[in-house]
């Protein structure tokens, strides 16, 4: 699987960590940047060129999902929401990391590197990574409604 990872200053260590930790697992790992720490930087670029180079892996058939860092992760997931075909999902624990996978089918997750020690954000992205789309039949069918949202502006009847 491919991961694509972006940060802002607040998540460059973690990013480097799991840069590190995630390709010695076997994950082809893309860094998005920043490539050094600046406490002025601006995140979104980051963020958005990640989040686009997930959604076109996915829409070529690439097995591929994203990661996007910060000190608490709002904006970053807020961020890579904003490129079409993009479902992220902040994660601040094991459980709302695997249900984005299982109920969303996030393909990005968010995750604070100010709120969690290394050990538990690396926890956090393993359960996202490791987690599969549950494929039930109600999920299937709200993510659709988003994404059509998405393409048309229309709200699916309730």
């Amino acid at each position: 699987m491919r991961v694509h990872i972006a940060t802002d200053h607040a998540g460059l260590e973690l990013s480097a960590h799991l840069q590190e930790h995630l390709a010695s697992k076997g994950y082809e790992v893309v860094d998005h940047g920043p490539k050094e720490y600046d406490a002025e930087d601006d995140y979104p670029g980051f963020c958005i060129d990640a989040a686009q180079a997930v959604a076109a892996d996915q829409e070529a058939g690439i097995d591929a999902l994203g990661i996007v860092l910060g000190g608490s992760g709002n904006g970053e997931q807020i961020a890579a929401n904003k490129v079409r075909g993009i479902r992220a999902a902040l994660a601040w624990n094991l459980d709302t990391a695997r249900l984005a996978r299982q109920h969303n089918n996030a393909n990005v997750v968010a995750v604070g590197g100010r709120q969690h020690s290394l050990a538990e954000a690396t926890d956090i992205i393993d359960a996202f990574l490791a987690e599969p789309f549950s494929d039930a039949e109600r999920h299937v069918r709200r993510i659709g409604q988003i994404a059509e949202y998405e393409a048309s502006g229309a709200i699916a009847a309730r």
